[in-house]
């Protein structure tokens, strides 16, 4: 992802990056968290006959916290799936001008989509701090229900770092004229 160089960069860009790229190192540690709380679940239930819904809830507490925190850690890196036959071939002025059209049509549309829907539901749950349905359970489903804006509100932040970097792309005139077919837009952070 070396398609610009970080003088063009910008300090909103790169403090973006910054922030995606540490939440994104600290909930990598949840991918560790899962398999262990997943086999110690697996244990408990098929060698002692023990289950306990707040290890089973803890479970989908993790994975949940490793994915939606962790998806603009993701798109930092351009490690979502891309559908797109052409921007593999693509110049960098290219590839540019789909990054900043992906960010403005799609990626803060769908963000702010779920913004609006989800603050007034995660709200609602903190309003009286909503707990499992289960006796047992953890109650903090007001905490995963956060995720929602904690990932949409993430992900919209790296849609703006990659439109910046887009945007310093598309300005910058040895671009246009780049027809290597280079990797993606933005910097290593």
């Amino acid at each position: 992802m070396n398609g610009v160089d970080n003088e063009v960069g910008n300090p909103v860009s790169e403090l973006i990056d910054a922030i995606n790229g540490a939440v994104g190192r600290t909930v990598s540690w949840c991918a560790l968290a899962l398999v262990a709380v997943q086999f110690v679940a697996v244990v408990l239930r098929y060698v002692f006959g023990v289950g306990w819904i707040w290890v089973v809830e803890s479970i989908v507490y993790i994975h949940a916290t490793l994915f939606m925190a962790g998806a603009a850690y993701t798109l930092l890196h351009d490690g979502h799936v891309r559908v797109d036959i052409f921007y593999a071939k693509a110049s960098a002025y290219q590839r540019a001008w789909v990054d900043l059209s992906g960010s403005v049509l799609f990626l803060w549309p769908v963000a702010g989509l779920i913004i609006a829907k989800a603050g007034p539901y995660v709200l609602a749950s903190w309003a009286i701090f909503e707990g499992s349905p289960e006796t047992s359970g953890i109650p903090a489903v007001f905490l995963l229900k956060s995720l929602l804006l904690v990932f949409a509100s993430l992900i919209a932040l790296q849609g703006l770092s990659m439109a910046a970097w887009a945007l310093a792309v598309i300005k910058d005139e040895t671009a246009k004229h780049d027809e290597d077919g280079g990797e993606g837009v933005m910097p290593d952070p």
